[in-house]
């Protein structure tokens, strides 16, 4: 297998850790990485003993697949030259600033028969991947997500730079289009909204209700999703996806698993249920996320998160923001 030249542009804290991947992952090629701060750009392509481009222009010269962990603002310009020149782009979360720029990189990308994927990281969390082989029919999603405050994310508000990440997680999880949207936001210490709430109703009834703060003192990454046959619980912090499904009176589920199980009956109903918990700790995201999007550049599998799907959570979490700006004035 010919290793792909591979690339990093934009290498603070996030960027840095795609370029130590991309110098590991099997047939990644690190060519080199570019950073308009040119200190910080030496000192990554020193650690990975790598390049360091003195141009943007130069890194695409030599690369032929490349990550974009820049600033939001300078996604659509350099995704767009990226793209003009013939590479293959993962573009990372949120994909830009609004829908009009994230469309004319799709439409770019298809004219050029290029592959364009979008990093919603928690999509390869092994608790989100665990439900893979569950049967889910979601009535009522809970999120919540609060992380403190890093300067690095407040070029946007909370609702672009936390909340995109679990509207992308319910629209992946429920398969209708969206009905209505409730939302309300506060600034607290940046000059965009620092804590969120959205409620996505969807035309099938389902609810996605999301919260996140960028200012809390505990961190905190949960989903719990609701449905008739009992209920999920996801942390993505500890990797861990816990299940309980409802087993009416007289019912025998099948009970072989390799991951802890337990049956707890539910008093007089005469029901119970079976809780299981999974939980993979060795698994690591960024990893997973590389080497899907190498293996797409390849042929050899499909685009997991798509640049549409990126637009569409896009497209939604932008409302979301309009509506909660509408609410607070």
């Amino acid at each position: 297998m010919n290793a792909i030249k591979t690339a990093v542009i934009g290498v603070g804290r996030l960027g840095r850790n795609h370029a130590r991947w991309l110098k590991n992952i099997a047939g990644s090629e690190l060519v080199g990485v570019y950073d308009c701060d040119q200190k910080r750009s030496a000192e990554v392509a020193k650690e990975f003993d790598s390049r360091s481009f003195s141009s943007l222009d130069e890194t695409l010269e030599e690369a032929e697949a490349i990550s974009i962990a820049a600033s939001t603002s300078a996604h659509f310009s350099l995704a767009t030259r990226a793209l003009e020149s013939g590479k293959h782009l993962l573009v990372e979360k949120p994909f830009t600033e609004t829908a009009a720029e994230a469309q004319t990189l799709i439409e770019l990308a298809n004219k050029k028969n290029l592959t364009l994927t979008v990093g919603h990281i928690e999509r390869f969390n092994p608790a989100f991947r665990s439900l893979e082989s569950k049967n889910i029919a979601p009535r009522f999603i809970e999120a919540h997500r609060m992380i403190s405050f890093d300067p690095r994310g407040a070029d946007v508000a909370v609702i672009l730079d936390l909340i995109v990440h679990d509207i992308d997680l319910a629209l992946t999880l429920i398969s209708s289009p969206v009905k209505s949207i409730e939302a309300s936001a506060v600034k607290v210490v940046s000059d965009y909204a620092d804590i969120a709430n959205a409620r996505i109703t969807f035309k099938c009834g389902a609810v996605a209700n999301l919260t996140a703060s960028r200012i809390s003192l505990t961190p905190m990454r949960k989903l719990r999703i609701f449905q008739p046959s009992g209920y999920f619980s996801l942390d993505f912090q500890t990797r861990r996806l816990e299940t309980y499904t409802l087993i009416k009176n007289g019912s025998s589920p099948d009970t072989k698993t390799n991951q802890f199980q337990r049956k707890i009956p539910l008093g007089k109903s005469g029901a119970s249920v079976l809780f299981e918990s999974i939980v993979d700790t060795k698994s690591d995201m960024l990893e997973d996320e590389l080497v899907a999007f190498l293996a797409a550049v390849r042929g050899d599998a499909e685009v997991v998160v798509t640049a549409r799907d990126a637009k569409l959570a896009l497209e939604i979490a932008i409302e979301v923001e309009r509506i909660a700006g509408a609410a607070e004035n």
